[in-house]
This record gives structure tokens, sequence and C-alpha cells, in this order.
């Protein structure tokens, strides 16, 4: 099926365009996460040598693919900075598809298993390639009407793949850069921008030029469906050879389930979906549950901070770089695979807890002032750290649970360290 052209007449199309890429980069990390943290670990888990060497390979694998997503949710942004736009990390909450998507693309929080699996193959397959979702994915929509005429207010467009969306916004940067001139489009800071060196990471690139725009959507599509064709050595085809494995041991041993039987753990009625979604009631798990929400919380307000400072000091962007890793390696992961060997209640005996990433609000953005910023994050931190220790004194806590304390803790030190004496938090 041809895709239709994605229509970009002005900039404030390119920058809506952005926001949609922005928020599937998003989804799909935290779907990846949870399908990885889900994956049996222990010795008494009831696997073969040769399942759980298996299950060993595609944990470290669906990891290094979450990882590139971060990497291309961070492209985006540097895109959306050099544009002069706001980059933003707010999102709608699973399980549903975005209305600033195209119904067709949607996402939930799924165990690793068949049903993942097709899904990730779905979302990461190349432009042109014919692939049916799992079948709890169906659009509840028909797809928007094209963009036709000089439509002066951005709204969602219709694509089939997330290829095709980078592909349209690439000859979208190439038309507008014509049409402006080069230093009218890419009028944002230089210093905003997320840099390698930073940020540790090679493939990062510094937008500042169309040049640069095109090889950072380059390297995102490159790693998504492969380049030129050649799909083996990208996410679809490491989910391609994932897939065969999982099939020939299943096939061996119908029983073989590689993961724990997760299901979301909220702890509130997500704001924005109106059916209701399961709550933990073990004590124990819904305060863990919360205290994921808290650290994912923080850390989209520590990368919030990055992308849209305005004076900071290197050594204030780096503690806010040091701190989205520290919690993401520190907090987030011993916290969410703690979740999964933990029971969600009686009236779901059969299952475990996972992290619902749960979006508590429309998250927005900090006040420019760089004092003012950093007196909000830091007290949000030092309460993350607070209840992290209070959680790891309670009986039946995990062990993770203290690790995650103390990396809490050192993060908080740490961020308060840049804000004056007199405004750190008592």
């Amino acid at each position: 099926m041809a895709e239709q052209k994605l229509v970009i007449e002005h900039r404030e199309q390119l920058w809506s365009l952005l926001v949609e890429a922005a928020q599937i980069e998003h989804m799909i990390m935290c779907q990846y996460l949870y399908a990885c943290w889900s994956l049996k670990t222990d010795p008494d888990e009831g696997l073969t040598a040769e399942q759980a060497d298996a299950v060993a390979r595609w944990e470290e694998t669906v990891t290094g693919i979450a990882i590139e997503e971060m990497l291309h949710l961070a492209l985006v942004m540097n895109v959306m900075t050099a544009i002069g736009a706001a980059p933003t990390l707010s999102r709608p909450n699973f399980p549903r598809h975005s209305e600033y998507l195209p119904p067709g693309v949607e996402f939930a929080l799924l165990p690793f298993g068949t049903d993942s699996l097709t899904h990730f193959l779905y979302l990461e397959r190349p432009e042109g390639m014919e692939r049916v979702d799992a079948a709890e994915f169906v659009p509840a929509a028909p797809p928007p009407e094209p963009v036709v005429g000089p439509e002066v207010m951005p709204r969602p467009q219709s694509f089939l793949t997330v290829g095709h969306l980078y592909r349209g916004i690439e000859q979208g940067l190439s038309d507008l850069a014509s049409r402006l001139g080069e230093p009218v489009l890419f009028v944002g800071e230089p210093r905003a921008q997320a840099t390698p060196e930073r940020f540790r990471w090679p493939q990062l690139i510094a937008v500042t030029d169309l040049a640069s725009a095109r090889a950072a959507l380059e390297e995102i599509i490159e790693q998504g469906e492969g380049a030129r064709g050649d799909w083996r050595p990208a996410h679809y085809g490491r989910f391609f050879g994932i897939w065969n494995e999982y099939q020939k041991l299943r096939e061996q041993d119908p029983s073989f389930e590689p993961a724990r039987p997760v299901i979301p753990g909220f702890t509130q009625q997500p704001y924005d979906i109106a059916m209701p979604q399961p709550q933990p009631t073990e004590p124990v798990t819904r305060e863990v549950a919360e205290l994921f929400n808290l650290g994912y919380e923080v850390l989209l307000q520590v990368l919030t901070r990055f992308f849209t400072h305005t004076d900071e000091t290197d050594e204030q962007l780096d503690a806010l770089v040091n701190a989205a890793f520290g919690l993401m390696a520190g907090v987030l992961k011993p916290l969410g695979t703690a979740l999964t060997r933990l029971p969600f209640g009686p009236e779901s005996p059969d299952h475990t807890a996972g992290a619902a990433f749960e979006m508590y609000y429309q998250m927005g953005n900090f006040v420019p002032w760089r004092n003012a910023a950093w007196v909000l994050l830091c007290e949000r931190a030092a309460v993350l750290a607070r209840r992290c220790v209070e959680c790891a004194t309670r009986d039946g806590v995990p062990e993770t649970v203290g690790s995650a304390a103390a990396a809490a803790a050192g993060i908080s030190e740490q961020l308060a360290g840049h804000v004056p004496q007199n405004l750190r938090p008592a």
C-alpha cells in the first residue's frame, strides 16, 4: 500500500510531526523496557539451561534496542531544538494510541512473548513491508483526511511506518530550508544541543544545519529499519532473529514461558483513559509501583530541563545528564525489575506487577529562570530519595529497593549541590 505524502508547508507542521516522532520513540522505549524487565532471570523459574541462555541473550538484545530508542528520542529533540521549537516529553498513558498519532500507531505494555514480539516487528517494519499487528491492536478510527491546500493549523497526518514519517520530516526540512533559508530554519541555540561528548553516545548528532539534521534522521532510520533495505542488523532484524529462536523453543516445549505474568501496576486511574485500569492492592507492590512512577517523573523533569535550559553552566548541564543516566540505571531498572517479582493482589492471584510508566498529569516545562527551575527539580529529587529510603526499611521489600534508595540519594545530593545554599530543600 502506497503511503500518502506528508505535507510540511510551514514550520508548525514540521514541529507537529516532530512531536509525533518524539511520542513514538518515547512509547516504544517504554514498551521494550517493560517486556525486557518481565523476562525470567532466576534459576528457580523453571527454565532449562538452553532456554535460560536464550532468555539472557534476548534480555541483552532488547535492552540494547531500548537504549537506541533513547538515542532516537534525543536525536528528535535535537532537531526540534534546532528549528527553535521547545521539545516535549509528554505523552498519553498506556494502553492507547495518542490523538496526535494515526489510529494504526498503537501502544500497550505487554510481557515478553508472542503478542509483544508480533507488535514490535509491526512497529519496526521497513517502509513498504506488509505485516499484521498483534490481535489486540485494532485501529479505533479511520485514518485522518489528507492535508490539502494551504492549511495554516497543523493536524495529524497518516503514515503507516515510522520510516515513512522520518522520510517525510526529512523532505519537509529540505523544502523549508530552500524556502526560508537554512539560517532562518535552524534558528535554535547550538548550545542547547545534546552532544556525543556530553551524553557519551558516539551516534548522537548535534543538529545545527540541514546536513546534520539529515544525518540525525538517517541514523534513526538505519537503526530502526536498516540502511538501503538491509534490515538484518537493524531493530527489525534483531527482533526477527529473536522471534525465530522463540518459535523454535516453543515448538520444542509448548509450555515454555520466558516471561513472568506481569500486568501494569497503575497507582491511580490514568487521567486520560476512560476504561478502568487495574491497580495493585498488595501494599508493598503498590508502594514500589508508586516509587517507580515518581522516579520516572523525576527523569522526565531532568531531561526536560536539559533540553530547554537557559543559562546553566557546563557543570550544571553535566549534572543533569549524569542524573538522567543515574535515574535510568540506578533507580528505574532495579525498581522495574523488582515489581515483576511482586504479587499484584488477591484479585489477580496469577499475576505480578509491571512498571506502568504512569503519567499523572500533562507535563509542561519549568520557568526559564534557572534558580527557580532547579529548586523545583531538587525538591522532587529529594522527595524521591526520601520515599525510597522509607520504603527500603519495610518488611517484605526487595533488596533492590535499597540500591535504588542509595542511587536516588546520591542523585538528589548531586543536584542540590548546584542550588544556592539558602534555596536547598531542608
